[in-house]
């Protein structure tokens, strides 16, 4: 199998001024916001749990926005979809947890081997091979097992820091039980408003630390660890090919584009080398952001809105420590209650997947090691419950489990 050839004629950027629209910038815009806003909270989270500096922090959400921002105007030029690239988020929290017993620099060096692997998978057209080697049902139960903790921290937000979090719960609920208003305003980024506003009521910002101008991205060292490559590379590999990949591909393909996923998985490996250099995550294709720009408008036009992402994105790359550090300065309940928001709908997703299969047994082990976060022989818990629940449901759920990986290979 081949990489998937660009469209043509090639596109200009007249056809791209041309194209562009109001409700493409707006998709565009909205689908920005939400990426800058819960996500980047996930970033700041696993990352200062894990020890990380405000330099490092910075360097981490320059790579994650400047580097995949190019890679999205690139796609979206090409191929004439809407196509944008960011970070892996799951991969984000397994990382966040690794650090609790790596070095950052182990944490580089399974990032390269992620990428390699990812541009040898995508450049020999194994990709389909690589996506179902685990069953859908196992995989989300890992998923869910390493998201909880942000559900759980959601809820203790509320305990902590009443007066900023109940009211971003309230907009969030709000804005999602009423279609008209939460198609105005997303209830994400109702919440993250309806927070900044609490914070400026309640006089809770901290002192803010926001670096010098553009950021300077800090070239990271890898260092090559067994341990480190045995934990992360392969469940990162699979949260960005199986789980993120597979989601935007599945958004996109339901709205009748047809996304070239040789070249997607291609370029997630390459870019994820690339991103590594400043200490940032694997780079995956996004569900919720290719979701909202591909909801409306002209099925040909919606390209234009990644390219408005992109442009956007780079952007708030080059200013990622003074973004880093107005993020840093806000309340943990702020950081904690807007992360839980957005990872709430996928939370529930997972577990939706994980335990509506057949394999259920082999997906409740997998979520319990996994959230138990015990690691054996200095390898993390996600990567033991990956291999313990596939065993268990190899031995107890036989037949289920045969059906459940050819399910996983036809989609179904």
């Amino acid at each position: 199998m081949s990489l998937e050839k660009p469209v043509q004629p090639r596109t200009s950027a007249k056809r791209v001024l041309s194209d562009l629209g109001p409700v493409y910038a707006a998709n565009g815009l909205v689908s920005f916001i939400f990426s800058a806003s819960g996500p980047v909270a996930i970033i700041l989270t696993m990352g200062t749990r894990g020890g990380l500096d405000q330099t490092q922090l910075a360097s981490w959400l320059f790579g994650a926005f400047f580097f995949n921002s190019l890679l999205t105007i690139a796609f979206c030029a090409l191929y004439r979809k809407p196509l944008v690239f960011f970070w892996t988020i799951p991969g984000t929290v397994l990382v966040g947890a690794a650090l609790a017993h790596l070095t950052f620099a182990e944490v580089i060096g399974a990032y390269l081997v992620t990428g390699l692997l990812m541009l040898a998978l995508g450049l020999s057209g194994w990709v389909r091979r690589a996506m179902n080697l685990v069953p859908m049902p196992i995989v989300m139960a890992m998923v869910a097992g390493v998201f909880l903790q942000f559900g759980l921290d959601l809820v203790f937000s509320l305990r902590d820091g009443f007066a900023i979090a109940a009211p971003m719960c309230v907009a969030f609920i709000v804005l999602s039980a009423v279609g008209r208003l939460g198609r105005w305003l997303p209830p994400l980024i109702g919440a993250l408003v309806t927070g900044i506003a609490a914070i400026a009521i309640t006089g809770g910002l901290e002192t803010m630390s926001t670096g010098q101008g553009l950021v300077l991205p800090t070239l990271a060292r890898p260092e090559w660890s067994i341990a480190a490559l045995l934990e992360l590379v392969v469940p990162l590999a699979i949260t960005v090919i199986v789980v993120q990949n597979g989601q935007g591909i599945a958004i996109l393909r339901a709205v009748r584009h047809d996304p070239p996923v040789n070249a997607i998985t291609t370029a997630c490996g390459a870019m994820s080398l690339v991103a590594a250099t400043v200490g940032t995550v694997s780079t995956c294709l996004t569900g919720p952001v290719n979701a909202i720009i591909s909801s409306s408008g002209e099925h040909h036009r919606q390209y234009t809105a990644g390219i408005v992402v992109g442009v956007l994105g780079i952007g708030f790359g080059l200013g990622a420590s003074w973004f880093t550090g107005l993020m840093l300065a806000m309340p943990p309940a702020f950081i904690a209650a807007l992360a839980g928001l957005a990872i709430l709908k996928v939370l529930h997703g997972a577990l939706a997947t994980a335990f509506s299969g057949s394999v259920g047994l082999g997906a409740l082990i997998t979520f319990l090691v996994t959230l138990a976060d015990v690691p054996v022989f200095n390898l993390g818990a996600p990567f033991w419950g990956l291999v313990f629940g596939c065993a268990i449901s190899w031995i107890l759920e036989r037949d289920a489990y045969r059906q459940a990986l050819r399910e996983s290979r036809t989609g179904n």
